[in-house]
């Protein structure tokens, strides 16, 4: 097998696959995911598509509606993302977000143009007409706008039911059809009410049954796997993280003996993580695990990189090289398993459209080693379960299986590792300064019982010395970060509000146990406008 073969099982689009289900266009918002997110809350499966998907295709996964998502584009703008016009004759329900309000308000006659007000953040929203979007809510809602233009002409068969001080259309109703739109965006927890608004629309408009559970995902993937694996043998990438962990416990479940997971010790886990991996699940999850000592080779591929996409890419590149090599040692295997995300998969790789050219353009964030850095020559077929959950998904997911909650309540650990946060150049001494580093903000706030309220916490090697004074003596050292936040997915968060007591902890265990750090500092940036990770 010379070309890579990619499978998102209990995700693949095959007849009916969204029956009973949302589907989801995808115009670029920085929230698609969290619409698709918010649906399944619900215990409704949707699914996150291209908007260039045609109607036909549509048709034959029968869903029981669509959601139009936003997106940075103007509906007027040359080239700007539409959808296939057959989509609004398929006689389903159709809510647009934001661009896809405006979208469905031009597309079938009305007018948008720029705003004279300009709406981001908090606005009040008033309901004019309930209906049953917004059947149960208050008549005035905290909403949260982010757009630029407006919709100034409506469309025959629709009215206005809600606006705001700013946007006399604020939300747009032709309920004949069942089409929907509204202007803010109902799918973020700053909106008040906004999950009621998607629950009346995939469950009083669409009338979606709300079946669809972890537990049916988990039993529906486990008969996915043992259908595509077959009598062959498959190979896991393990890490130790919430993700590779409970994909080995369901492909365990699934397959059996057929499983061996390799770990591979790129030098990059966190403090005494390798040990204690291979002992867990050989000892007491009776997996097997093949161990592989890699760190001399991975740090010599790093030697001398500092470009934070080329370390991603060296890094998946010979992380996959290493699972060719030390596959044919123990194999044959004709399967690799890898615990890739949703999130993984959307920041890896993007598209949206240049207003000025009408051109696409590619628009990539960062690439994770599992996803962006794959080679064109795989030698395995990918089995990827994991591909369309959310990290929360695959927490409910891990609990079903009875993964520990040692393992299972972990914070999200990159692909990469400690190799991109260690910024500039990956040393031997810098990867083990900042061990202790992280091995000391994660105790501290362990020991301050914030570890389950964090979504992530971590710390961060910077390139850059500064002056100190340490018992009288100057010295020139590294600068350390201490990097914590708070999310729901991982798509947005928000810099952890930490005690001044445990950070003045952190900073004073890091600087007087960890050799060659001088100073502390606190990361209280949000994503956007900044990632989690500094690489």
């Amino acid at each position: 097998m010379s070309s890579t073969q990619t499978a998102g099982l209990s995700t693949s689009l095959k007849d009916g696959a969204l029956s009973d289900s949302i589907a989801i266009l995808d115009f670029g918002s920085q929230y698609s995911q969290l619409i698709a997110r918010r649906v399944r809350e619900q215990n409704v499966f949707s699914e996150l598509l291209h908007y260039t998907i045609s109607a036909d295709e549509l048709k034959r996964l029968k869903p029981r509606g669509i959601i139009l998502s936003g997106g940075p584009n103007s509906v007027y703008d040359k080239g700007a993302p539409v959808c296939d016009p057959e989509i609004w004759r398929l006689g389903v329900p159709i809510f647009g977000v934001c661009y896809g309000m405006q979208l469905m308000a031009q597309e079938l006659g009305g007018q948008v143009e720029p705003s004279k007000a300009r709406e981001f953040g908090r606005a009040m929203l008033t309901v004019i007409h309930h209906g049953m979007l917004f059947r149960g809510l208050d008549p005035s809602i905290d909403s949260w706008m982010s757009h630029g233009d407006s919709v100034v002409g409506l469309p025959s068969g629709f009215r206005t039911v809600a606006c705001t001080k700013s946007t006399p259309t604020a939300a747009i109703a032709d309920e004949e059809r069942g089409f929907y739109g509204v202007q803010f965006h109902p799918e973020v927890v700053h909106t008040r009410g906004g999950q009621d608004i998607i629950r009346n629309f995939v469950v009083d408009i669409c009338g979606c049954s709300r079946s669809w559970t972890i537990s049916k995902f988990l039993d529906e993937s486990i008969a996915e796997v043992r259908e595509r694996v077959g009598k062959n043998r498959i190979l896991l990438a393990l890490s130790g993280g919430v993700d590779s962990s409970t994909l080995a416990f369901l492909l365990h479940r699934a397959v059996g003996d057929q499983l061996t997971c390799m770990f591979i010790d790129q030098g990059f886990m966190r403090k005494n993580e390798p040990e204690w991996l291979v002992d867990k699940f050989t000892n007491d999850f009776h997996i097997n695990v093949d161990y592989v000592d890699a760190k001399e080779r991975f740090l010599t591929k790093l030697n001398g990189v500092v470009d934070p996409e080329e370390k991603r890419k060296v890094i998946g590149n010979e992380f996959i090289r290493v699972f060719e090599s030390e596959s044919k040692r123990i194999g044959p295997f004709d399967f690799l398993a890898q615990g890739t995300l949703y999130p993984d998969v959307i920041e890896s790789a993007g598209s949206t459209v240049d207003p000025k050219t009408g051109e696409r353009v590619a628009v990539k964030i960062k690439s994770h080693h599992n996803v962006g850095g794959l080679p064109k020559d795989l030698q395995f077929k990918l089995v990827e379960p994991f591909a369309k959950l959310f990290k929360d998904e695959v927490r409910k997911l891990a609990l079903e299986l009875g993964v520990p909650e040692g393992i299972r309540e972990r914070h999200p650990f990159p692909g990469p590792g400690l190799a991109i946060r260690v910024l500039g150049e990956v040393t031997p001494e810098r990867l083990s300064t900042l061990r202790d580093a992280d091995w000391i903000v994660r105790e501290e706030i362990k020991a301050h019982g914030l570890y389950r309220q964090v979504w992530q916490a971590f710390a961060v090697l910077l390139p850059t010395k500064s002056v100190g004074v340490m018992g009288d003596q100057r010295t020139y050292e590294d600068t350390a970060v201490i990097r914590a936040v708070t999310s729901e997915d991982g798509m947005t968060a928000d810099w952890a509000r930490l005690p001044y007591d445990l950070l003045d902890s952190i900073s004073r265990r890091i600087v007087n146990e960890v050799s060659g750090v001088n100073r502390v500092v606190f990361d209280v940036t949000s994503k956007p406008p900044a990632t989690i990770e500094w690489e």
